[in-house]
C-alpha cells in the first residue's frame, strides 16, 4: 500500500519507481491491481497474465511426463522458477513402460509362424541363415529376417494360344504349323534356392516351358501331335523342364503338364479340316479295297488248296486202282496157269457180261425155221427186265 502513496495512480517520486519493480513479477501486477487499479493508457497490462498461463501449462505438461508441479502461484520478482520446474521429464516408471512397450515391438517382429503348408527361410543381416520349420518361429529382429514361402501350393502357368494369339504357333518336324495350348504346374521344393537363385521364378519357368515345347514339337510331325502322342509329348516336356530348372539350381519341382488342345491355326484350319476329311476318306476306301483283296485273296487261295487236294485224291485213286488192276490179274494168271480152259471161259464170261449187261438186247433164233416147234424165235430180254424191275420197285 505505501507504493500508491505517490499519487492516485501508484506512480510518482521514489515510491513510483519501487512500483515499477513490483510489477515485473506476479505479486508486484496483483499487489498493483489491487491498490490502485491500472492505468489509463497502459497497453502493456494483459502480459503478465499471457505469462501465467504458459507458465501454468508448462507445470501440467511436467507432471504429466513424471515431474513435480510448482509449490505456489506466487513468486518473487525478476521471472524466477518454482521449486518443482527444474526436476526431471522421464522417472523410473516412465523408462518402464517405453521399455516394455519396446520389448512388445520387438517380439512382434521377431517372432513369427509358419503354417504347415509353408517354409520360412532365415536371412541374418541379408544372407541366408537357415529354414523355418511349421510352427512358432523367432528371428531376432534386426539381424535376422524371415521370408514365409508356400511351398506345397500348386501354382499354374498358361502356355500357348491361351496367353496371346502367337505364342501357340509351333512348326514342327514335318514343316507345319501347329497352335498348342498346355499348362505347367508347379510347386517350391527348396525355398532358399528358389529364393536366392532365381530372379523371377514364374518367368523363368514360362522361358524354359515354351523353349522345350518348341523343341519337343520341332522333333516331331504333325499328325502323332494331333492324333496319338499327346500323353508322350507332354511326358517328354515335363522330363525336360524339369532338368533345365534342376540345371539352374531353381528350387522348383514341376508336378505335371496339362496338353490341353492341338490345333492348326485359326486362318487354315477349315482348310485343314478338309484335307484330314479327305484323308479319313482315302483311308476308308484303302480299307475297303484291302478287305476285298484279302477276301478274294483267300477264296482263291482255298480253291488252289482244293484243288491240289482234289488232285492228290485222283492220283492215290488211279495208283490204288493200277495196284489193284496188277494185283487182280495176278491172280488171275495163277489160277489161269493151274486151269487154263476154265479160266479162260470164265474171263469170256465175265468179259461179255461187262460189255452186254449194260444194253438193250433182243435174242433171235435162227435155227427154228419154218418146221420148228413152233418157239417163238423172238426173245424181248430188255422187256421182261423191265417188268421185272417194275414187279420189284412196287413190291
Amino acid at each position: 500500500m505505501a507504493g500508491n502513496s505517490g499519487g492516485p495512480w501508484g506512480g510518482g517520486g521514489s515510491s513510483g519507481g519501487g512500483g515499477n519493480r513490483g510489477n515485473n513479477g506476479s505479486g508486484g501486477n496483483d499487489g498493483g491491481n489491487r491498490g490502485g487499479g491500472r492505468r489509463p493508457g497502459d497497453d502493456n497490462a494483459q502480459i503478465p497474465e499471457i505469462d501465467e498461463l504458459v507458465k501454468k501449462g508448462q507445470e501440467q505438461l511436467r507432471v504429466l511426463m513424471g515431474g513435480r508441479g510448482g509449490s505456489g502461484q506466487g513468486g518473487g520478482g525478476g521471472g524466477g522458477q518454482g521449486p518443482g520446474q527444474g526436476g526431471p521429464l522421464f522417472t523410473r516408471g516412465t523408462l518402464m513402460i517405453v521399455g516394455l512397450v519396446g520389448i512388445i515391438v520387438w517380439g512382434m517382429a521377431s517372432f513369427y509362424t509358419v503354417r504347415p503348408e509353408e517354409q520360412s527361410v532365415e536371412l541374418f543381416l541379408g544372407e541366408f541363415s537357415s529354414v523355418g520349420n511349421p510352427g512358432l518361429n523367432i528371428a531376432p529382429w534386426p539381424f535376422v529376417t524371415a521370408e514365409v514361402i508356400p511351398v506345397t501350393r500348386e501354382q499354374t502357368e498358361a502356355m500357348g494360344g491361351a496367353r496371346s494369339a502367337n505364342d501357340g504357333l509351333m512348326l514342327t518336324g514335318d514343316e507345319n504349323v501347329v497352335d498348342i495350348d498346355y499348362q505347367v504346374v508347379w510347386n517350391i521344393n527348396d525355398p532358399a534356392k528358389y529364393l536366392f537363385n532365381l530372379s523371377d521364378p514364374p518367368q523363368t519357368i514360362r522361358a524354359v516351358s515354351e523353349s522345350a515345347m518348341r523343341e519337343i514339337i520341332a522333333q516331331s510331325d504333325l499328325a502323332p501331335i494331333l492324333n496319338r502322342d499327346r500323353g508322350i509329348i507332354a511326358e517328354r516336356l515335363q522330363d525336360l523342364i524339369q532338368s533345365t530348372l534342376d540345371s539352374y539350381d531353381s528350387g522348383v519341382n514341376i508336378i505335371r503338364v496339362n496338353f490341353d488342345k492341338a490345333d492348326p491355326p485359326p486362318t487354315v484350319i477349315d482348310a485343314f479340316r478338309d484335307v484330314q476329311a479327305a484323308a479319313q476318306e482315302r483311308d476308308r476306301l484303302q480299307n475297303v479295297a484291302d478287305a476285298y483283296a484279302n477276301r478274294v485273296l483267300a477264296e482263291a487261295r482255298g480253291e488252289a488248296a482244293q484243288i491240289l487236294e482234289e488232285a492228290e485224291a485222283y492220283r492215290a485213286q488211279v495208283v490204288n486202282e493200277a495196284e489193284g488192276e496188277a494185283s487182280r490179274f495176278t491172280a488171275v494168271l495163277e489160277e489161269y496157269a493151274k486151269a487154263p480152259e476154265v479160266t479162260r471161259k470164265r474171263l469170256y464170261l465175265e468179259t461179255m457180261e461187262g460189255v452186254l449187261g449194260g444194253i438193250d438186247k433182243i435174242i433171235i433164233d435162227e435155227n427154228t425155221g419154218n418146221g420148228g416147234s413152233g418157239v417163238v424165235p423172238y426173245l424181248p430180254l430188255n422187256e421182261l427186265r423191265r417188268g421185272s424191275n417194275t414187279q420189284q420197285g412196287s413190291n
